[in-house]
């Protein structure tokens, strides 16, 4: 090997070559590919038999997958009561009553004067940060129609936000955030409104035989989630809300609208057909602005979804209307919405518009249901996630004895890494002192790097990442190997600088990797496992090509999680790993600063599994925190960095690893 000449210039992020001439939508093209590949695996049987037994697997994998809690019947509602408006025919109570053990869930409950029975409605809402207050007019609709409506603040949004009185977006990495402790921000919907569900059947003014649910956008899918999981609802009126699956891929849909592994094993159609025999009618617009929801997308579901419902004799029972508006729930949609529920749950008209009888709104005010002081029962996401991570760690941290290798494949499952193999190496001219490579693994995918040999005596490298990219990688950082005349690495790994999506800015001011994280998560991938997967590839082309005798790895932020991890799951062999403002533990910090890491970081049921300081002690290499952090990007005081220092100590000391684990502050 003709090694690099020893010299005292300064290397600069500034200097570095580009390792491709143009592309930069190589990414997309392969996610794309595979999305579209999903969809046209996913067919629906044309068999009845066929059908009931993949729409029980169907059914039970959406519950796996998203962490769905189906509630305990014994749990009692203790309804919290504070207002009620009486108004023409009708009044609206606000209430919350309990959804899991000690969450409470508010909404409005509009109720038409009489006795009843009356059919029940249940409304949910999506995106509107102020929740259930835009869905007053859904609710006077039903109401004065004749139907008791629940309309609730979905779960992190209205009332049940971080900050009393403060409205928040619940999606981003907010919503990703409950998935490090078993949950999906979709899943964690359909139990609230499971419960809302079983909240209207006990009312004695309620006919709990017909009752419907609908809503908008986010709302709009959750009254589809919660249709198919729940046989309870008899119609279904989603708006907005239905397209396929393959189009939510690279799309910029919520968290809340993201069912992990999803397009493993069904398309949106499938999800349709779990409704069979009820009553489906979708409303999509000609003005929609989210390729998700365009008519076009909704229309390849529907085709694909009727034949199940004509298989059961049903096929009147699947519909949509387009009506010719933007994205949002419009008078029409209300009077399509109660013309179809009057014939499936009233057995009244034949299902078309109905026009909509007028109403007065109620100041928005009026209809919280704690304009003063919120109950202690609300909680926000940030809450939740404390206290259930809080009990997941002492479960974990409580324990002496762990089986490395189960531990292993249980971390592989949660990464979804998969196994990949080196398959070709592409040399290109070098610049600028750098060699440019690409390498190829078996998944087709590529991973774009510059490299420099060693300057030394040793065949020593080492790997530098950077979540932006490796002409994010500070200067001071590559010059510190560089002075240690070590061969230095600098990888784009997927979503990364010359491996970035096209079009990698982040939306609605929300995380970065938002758009991918999203995209991966629906094909049965975390981008996390990606970047372990790809460190791998890495290391076997230094070890194969350069015939490197020891690796080390330098990550910043989240990208030192992933090798770590890599290790952990002795997928590389490095000597030493550096962590730089890498958070020392899962566990939710605060809101403010949700955003220091990107959306990569999370990882499904991954407090379920251990914390990091696990896959510290499973690591044989030389571990070293340089600025440890929180999840939300805060420095550690004085005495969190001794106690997680102990917990480092103690978990290397019982699965008697090699190494140690070191904190530093610069």
């Amino acid at each position: 090997m003709i090694r690099a000449s020893i010299n005292s210039e300064i290397i600069s992020s500034d200097s570095l070559p580009s390792v491709f001439t143009d592309r930069q939508d190589l990414l997309d093209l392969f996610i794309k590919a595979e999305a579209a590949t999903r969809f046209s695996i996913n067919q629906l049987p044309d068999d009845l038999e066929d059908w009931e037994i993949k729409r029980n697997d169907i059914r039970n994998a959406i519950i796996e997958s998203a962490g769905i809690e189906l509630a305990d019947p014994d749990l009692p509602f203790d309804v919290q009561e504070t207002a009620t408006i009486t108004l023409g025919g009708y009044s609206i109570k606000n209430i919350a009553f309990q959804s899991l053990p000690g969450v409470y869930a508010t909404s409005n409950l509009f109720i038409p004067d009489g006795d009843g029975p009356f059919p029940a409605v249940i409304v949910m809402l999506g995106h509107w940060e102020s929740g259930k207050l835009e869905g007053q007019p859904i609710g006077h609709a039903l109401a004065r129609n004749g139907y008791v409506a629940l309309v609730m603040d979905p779960w992190g949004a209205g009332e049940r936000t971080t900050n009393f009185g403060e409205f928040e977006y619940h999606g981003g990495n907010l919503g990703a955030s409950l998935m490090n402790i078993g949950r999906t921000l979709l899943g964690i919907q359909v139990s609230d409104n499971m419960r809302g569900v079983d909240y209207l059947a006990s009312l004695s003014y309620v006919d709990a035989d017909n009752i419907g649910a609908t809503g908008a956008s986010g709302g709009g899918n959750q009254a589809m989630w919660l249709a198919a999981i729940d046989d309870r609802i008899k119609a279904a009126v989603p708006v907005v809300s239905v397209g396929t699956f393959e189009s939510y891929v690279l799309g910029h849909n919520c968290i809340c609208e993201v069912l992990v592994d999803g397009l493993t094993y069904t398309e949106a159609s499938g999800v349709l057909g779990l409704m069979v025999p009820r009553a489906l009618k979708m409303h999509n617009h000609t003005q929609e602005s989210n390729p998700t929801f365009f008519p076009e997308e909704m229309m390849r579901t529907y085709q694909n979804a009727k034949p199940i419902f004509e298989l059961h004799g049903a096929g009147d029972n699947i519909s949509y209307d387009l009506f010719d508006h933007t994205h949002g729930y419009f008078q029409e949609n209300r009077e399509g919405m109660i013309g179809w529920f009057d014939l499936h749950l009233k057995g009244e008209g034949d299902g078309r518009l109905k026009e909509e009888i007028s109403f007065d709104p109620v100041p928005s005010e009026d209809l919280l249901v704690y304009p003063d002081e919120r109950f202690e029962g609300v909680k926000s996401t940030a809450e939740y996630n404390r206290m259930m991570g809080e009990e997941l760690r002492s479960d974990f941290l409580s324990i002496n004895e762990f089986d490395i290798s189960v531990k292993q494949e249980r971390l592989k499952e949660i990464l979804r890494t998969g196994e990949t193999e080196l398959m070709e190496v592409h040399h290109y001219s070098a610049i600028n002192e750098w060699e440019r490579v690409v390498l190829k693994g078996s998944d087709n995918k590529i991973v774009p790097l510059l490299y420099r040999p060693p300057t030394g005596s040793s065949e020593e490298y080492v790997i530098i990442t950077h979540p932006e990219g490796k002409s994010a990688i500070p200067d001071e950082i590559i010059n510190k190997w560089a002075e240690k005349r070590l061969g230095i690495v600098l990888a784009d790994l997927s979503g990364m600088g010359e491996n970035a999506l096209s079009d990698n800015t982040a939306h609605h001011n929300i995380a970065r990797f938002h758009t991918l994280s999203r995209s991966n998560l629906w094909l049965g991938r975390t981008l996390m496992g990606e970047w372990v997967r790809e460190l791998s590839l890495i290391e076997d082309f230094l070890i194969s090509n350069l015939h490197a005798d020891q690796i080390q790895a330098d990550g910043i932020r989240e990208t030192g999680i992933a090798a770590l991890f890599s290790s952990a799951l002795g997928e590389t062999k490095f000597s030493n790993i550096t962590l730089r403002d890498a958070p020392v533990s899962y566990l939710f910090d605060d809101r403010d600063h949700i955003n220091f890491f990107s959306m990569a970081v999370h990882l499904p049921g991954f407090l379920g599994w251990g914390d990091v300081s696990l896959a510290a002690g499973m690591s044989n290499s030389d571990v070293t925190f340089i600025n440890p952090v929180t999840m939300s990007g805060r420095a550690l005081d004085e005495d969190q960095q001794q106690a997680y220092s102990s917990e480092f100590e103690s978990l290397r000391s019982n699965l008697q690893s090699s190494g140690q684990t070191d904190f530093l502050n610069k």
